[in-house]
This record gives C-alpha cells, sequence and structure tokens, in this order.
C-alpha cells in the first residue's frame, strides 16, 4: 500500500482525500515510478472541481519525477533505477508511487534534478506547444503573456526572450511585476487596474500584438482580443478566472480577421515522437539557460492548502508536492 490523494467526487479542495491505496505491480508495456517529486497546475483543480470531468474515483496529478522502481513485459526502453519524469498524464501524479504507461515518460538528463524536473516539465510542455507550434514566435515579435508570474508566465518570459521576441507581461501586483521583469518581461500591465488593450496599443504604437497567450480566461477575454493586431491569434488555453463564455464568431472578423484556438498540452504530444520533441526541445532551452523557479513546495498530505493557495493566486513560480 502506498499513500496517494484521491478524488471520489467533484468539488473544492476538501473532496481530495489522502489514503492508502494498492497500485500492484505494471501490466505488460507499463512502468512502476516511486515519485520523488510532484508537479502542482492549475489544471489540478479543474480535474478535482469538475469543470474536466474525469472518472471516478481518481488519483489526480498529471506531472512528476523519480525513479523506476518496476517494469513490465515488452518495455526495453526503462530499467530499475532510471532516473525519469513525466508531465502530460496520465492522471495518476499524487501519489508516492505509480504505475504510467513507458510512452508517457522520457529519461532525465544527469544535469537536471528530479525537483526541477517535476517543476517544469507541464509547464514547459505547455510553453513549448505555444510559443513553438500554436504560434510560432519570430525573432522581433511582440506578444502579450498574461499571467507573466505564474509559472508557465516565468518560463515562457525566459524562452520568448531567447527567441528575441518582445514581452508584454500581465499581473496582479508590484511583487508579481518585479518577477516577471527579471525573467525577461520588457513591459508590464496591471490587469487589475490598467485597460490592458489600450497600453498594448501604447506599447506598439498603435498595431497590437500578433499573438495573446491568454490562460486567465473570462476576465481577460475581451481585452486579449482587443490587443490584437489585424490578422492576430488569440490563443486560449486556460481558465484561472473561469471558463471564457460562448462567443458570436462574427466578432473575429469585426476586429480584424482574428484567429482563436484553444489548444491543449494533451493533444500537441499526444504521440511519442510528439512527446520527444517537446521534451528535447525544453531541455535544450535548460541548457541554454531557462530557470526553473521552485517558489512553493508542500507535503502531499497538505495538498488541499496546497490548492487553496493555488486558487487564491498567492503562488508564485513553480510549485512542487513532497510525497
Amino acid at each position: 500500500m502506498v499513500k496517494a490523494v484521491r478524488i471520489h467526487e467533484a468539488g473544492g479542495p476538501e473532496v481530495m482525500k489522502y489514503e492508502d491505496v494498492d497500485i500492484g505491480d505494471p501490466a505488460a508495456g507499463e512502468i512502476k515510478i516511486k515519485n520523488s517529486f510532484i508537479g502542482l497546475n492549475y489544471i489540478d483543480t479543474y480535474h478535482r472541481s469538475g469543470l474536466y470531468p474525469v472518472p471516478l474515483p481518481a488519483t489526480l496529478g498529471l506531472e512528476g519525477a523519480g525513479v523506476v522502481t518496476a517494469v513490465g513485459d515488452g518495455v526495453t526502453e526503462f530499467k530499475v533505477g532510471d532516473r525519469v519524469c513525466y508531465g502530460a498524464g496520465p492522471l495518476g501524479a499524487y501519489a508516492e508511487e505509480r504505475l504510467i504507461p513507458w510512452d508517457r515518460v522520457v529519461k532525465l538528463p544527469d544535469s537536471i534534478s528530479e525537483e526541477t524536473a517535476a517543476a517544469m516539465m507541464l509547464q514547459g510542455m505547455t510553453v513549448e506547444y505555444l510559443i513553438r507550434r500554436t504560434y510560432q514566435v519570430q525573432e522581433g515579435d511582440t506578444v502579450l503573456f498574461h499571467a507573466a508570474a505564474g509559472g508557465v508566465g516565468l518560463l515562457a518570459c525566459q524562452w520568448l526572450k531567447q527567441l528575441g521576441a518582445t514581452v508584454i507581461g500581465t499581473v496582479g501586483s508590484e511583487a508579481k511585476a518585479e518577477l516577471a521583469k527579471a525573467h525577461g518581461a520588457d513591459h508590464i500591465i496591471y490587469y487589475n487596474e490598467e485597460d490592458v488593450a489600450t497600453k498594448v496599443k501604447d506599447i506598439t504604437d498603435g498595431k497590437g500584438v500578433p499573438v495573446v497567450y491568454d490562460g486567465v480566461g473570462a476576465s481577460t477575454f475581451d481585452g486579449s482580443l482587443d490587443s490584437l493586431a489585424p490578422r492576430g491569434m488569440m490563443v486560449s488555453y486556460g481558465n484561472a478566472s473561469g471558463p471564457v463564455p460562448p462567443f458570436d464568431a462574427g466578432i473575429l472578423a469585426a476586429k480584424g480577421s482574428l484567429f482563436f484556438t484553444r489548444p491543449t498540452l494533451m493533444t500537441y504530444v499526444a504521440s511519442r515522437a510528439d512527446l520527444v520533441t517537446s521534451t528535447n526541445s525544453l531541455f535544450e532551452a535548460i541548457e541554454k539557460g531557462l530557470e526553473v523557479n521552485v517558489m512553493q513546495n508542500y507535503a502531499l498530505s497538505d495538498i488541499q492548502q496546497a490548492h487553496i493557495d493555488l486558487e487564491s493566486r498567492k503562488t508564485t513560480g513553480s510549485t512542487v508536492i513532497i510525497p
């Protein structure tokens, strides 16, 4: 038996239960991992709340890093003792040990710690597909990235600077502004105090930006669209303030023949080849100086408090859970 955090119904942080589970031995094509660290991500709150429904009961969590303790039949890519990491599911990371299909896991380079890996995989691969494949940012582009002091935001600011982009970041406080600027944001907008679109137009001499990356959702939707240049792309990849409500697609035409997309990491790394490409790109960015900031850690038994702090925007950077 191992300790794990499971939900038996959707709801608030209180529905998460720290309990004993029997995970058994790996089946064919699976490996068993003893988690050293587990990543905390906003999508975890969507699975918990029911916004993204999952079969129940469920062990939450998509991301972690640790050591292989057993391999199932047919697995040749991994052996007991390998340091590994994963960041795109399937669910089950909130546990001392877990089973997972081998093709959802990659080996961890010697230069990267397990704590860093658990803090960066989901967020880092998210940044990779957003800025390299959803809209391929080019040197000289000016982009708007919401929640620039969050885990995804801090990685994005740095990676965008590696690509030669100018970064406009939105934040909610002076402390978060300083953090975003320290990680590469060129311009800061306080989304609670300033009109985002007006500020973006001021910064870009009225042109707007070719792409907006919006993980906030409902509260920033209108400002994001109004910040775009004609034929710009609105990339809506999260719902921190609630989901974007239904809208008339004609608004995209009226505001300048805009593009709107709602991508997910799971689609962009669905194949083994895409997963490996994404992680290799992330590891390369780390080697070039991309820093992963683990700003908070919680014990697995304190997972309820971790979700409360995450949803109340008390956290910055990345957060890890210690089994």
